[in-house]
C-alpha cells in the first residue's frame, strides 16, 4: 500500500486521471471540429477501464456510484459505436459528441465526489455529500458540461 491505497486503487486512480486529461483534450478538439484519433482512443479506453475497474472494489450493495458507472458505460458505448462503427454518419456525429462530453462529465462528477470524501478541508465542508458546498460545486460543473455538450454537438463536423 502506498498512501493508504492498494495497487488496484492506484491503477483505478491513474486510469481516471488519464481519462480526465485525454477527455479534456478530446472535448477541446470537438469544439474545434477535430477528430484527434490517438487522444480519442486513449480517452475512450481509459474511461471505459476506469468505469469497469470501479466495479472491482468491494461492496455489499449496489450504490449510486455503481449506477453512475453503468450509465457512463452505456454513454461511452454509444460514443465508441458512433466513432468506430458508424463513423459519424448522420445522427451519429452528434451522438459521438454528446457521448464524449458526457463520458468526461461522469469522470469529473465522480472525481469531485472523491475529492470531497478524501480531502480533509472539503470533507469538513460536506461530510455526507449532501451539504450546499458539494451541491453547488456539482451544479456549477453540470452547467458547464451542459454548455460544452451543446457546443460540441453543434460545432463538431469532421
Amino acid at each position: 500500500m502506498i498512501y493508504g491505497l492498494t495497487t488496484f486503487a492506484w491503477v483505478h486512480t491513474i486510469l481516471s486521471l488519464v481519462g480526465l486529461v485525454a477527455g479534456l483534450v478530446v472535448v477541446v478538439g470537438l469544439l474545434g471540429s477535430k477528430k484527434l484519433g490517438g487522444w480519442t482512443a486513449l480517452y475512450l479506453a481509459s474511461a471505459v477501464a476506469t468505469n469497469v475497474t470501479g466495479f472491482g472494489f468491494p461492496f455489499d450493495r449496489f450504490q449510486d456510484s455503481h449506477w453512475v458507472g453503468v450509465i457512463s458505460l452505456v454513454v461511452l458505448a454509444a460514443a465508441i459505436l458512433a466513432r468506430y462503427v458508424f463513423r459519424f454518419a448522420g445522427a451519429w456525429r452528434w451522438i459521438y459528441a454528446l457521448g464524449a462530453v458526457l463520458g468526461l462529465y461522469f469522470l469529473v462528477f465522480v472525481g469531485i465526489a472523491q475529492l470531497f470524501k478524501k480531502v480533509p478541508a472539503l470533507a469538513a465542508m460536506a461530510p455526507t455529500l449532501s451539504e450546499p458546498p458539494f451541491a453547488i460545486t456539482q451544479l456549477a460543473v453540470t452547467a458547464i458540461f451542459v454548455v460544452l455538450a451543446i457546443a460540441a454537438a453543434i460545432k463538431f463536423r469532421p
